[in-house]
């Protein structure tokens, strides 16, 4: 799917046109499947079905481990915390990343004895080691760095979302959440967690400035690590902007087909 600003935006209107939101629980289960896609990229297997379940029912789903259940309630946390967050229009701070940090990896992180230090991930601590992305993988920045990225990234951040609150334009806060999310895993500021964060602070920003919030699906997971890897290798955001544009407009696109399908079917009945 190759799509440009007014496609986009043409996709964007026929699905605010159509008022999903007035649906019965539709944010709630749509908050849901994000989670569920979410944590799926980092190795989850629990499904939406399962998570309603947890989420509503208190009820653990079979042969899953507590490792993923914890994780999907934790990433619930952090969303809920941070939906509270976006609704008061507070600034971005390192503070404020390392107490949404610090529920995403609640039950699920812990303290780490490094030559440089005792930090614990579960309190949204930054990392004071230097880390990979897997066998020869990636290197990420050298940790003493992340500080002073972080302080840079929240700044440029606070800035441009101000500029946007003030004089609303749909696509650059789309394109605003899309680039905080590229540079939070790119600075990598945690030993673990990086990936959750950054998609729960690009929808932080979206749900701020009233956008209906994008995810990336679980099956789409290669695509999203390739155009990640692009865009950090070529020190240019084009490749992952064009990849969230276009798999924000396939999932809303799919959400309006199905929706004016299941209104065929009533008419049919």
């Amino acid at each position: 799917m190759n799509i440009n600003q007014k496609d986009f935006l043409n996709i964007l209107e026929e699905h605010n046109r159509l008022d999903f939101q007035k649906q019965i629980d539709y944010n709630k289960y749509y908050l849901y499947s994000i989670i569920t896609h979410s944590t799926a990229i980092e190795g989850s297997t629990m499904t939406e079905v399962d998570n309603q379940l947890l989420f509503d029912e208190g009820l653990t789903a079979k042969g899953k481990n507590i490792i993923e259940h914890n994780m999907n309630l934790d990433l619930k946390a952090a969303y809920e915390r941070s939906i509270e967050l976006a609704e008061g229009h507070t600034p971005f701070s390192i503070g404020i990343l390392k107490q949404l940090a610090a529920l995403v990896m609640r039950r699920t992180g812990g303290e780490i004895h490094g030559l440089n230090g005792l930090f614990d991930s579960s309190k949204g601590d930054l990392r004071l080691v230097n880390v990979t992305a897997g066998v020869g993988g990636k290197t990420y920045m050298n940790f003493q760095k992340v500080p002073h990225k972080m302080e840079n990234l929240c700044r440029e951040v606070n800035e441009r979302r101000k500029e946007l609150l003030e004089s609303p334009d749909i696509y650059e806060q789309y394109k605003l959440s899309f680039i905080a999310h590229l540079k939070l895993v790119t600075i990598h500021p945690w030993v673990d967690g990086n990936g959750r964060m950054a998609r729960l602070i690009m929808n932080h920003l979206q749900n701020e400035f009233g956008l209906r919030q994008s995810k990336v699906l679980k099956e789409n997971k290669d695509d999203y690590i390739k155009a990640l890897k692009a865009s950090q290798e070529e020190e240019d955001e084009v490749p992952f902007l064009t990849f969230m544009f276009e798999e924000h407009a396939k999932n809303l696109q799919k959400e309006i087909e199905n929706y004016k399908l299941s209104m065929e079917n009533d008419e049919v009945v």
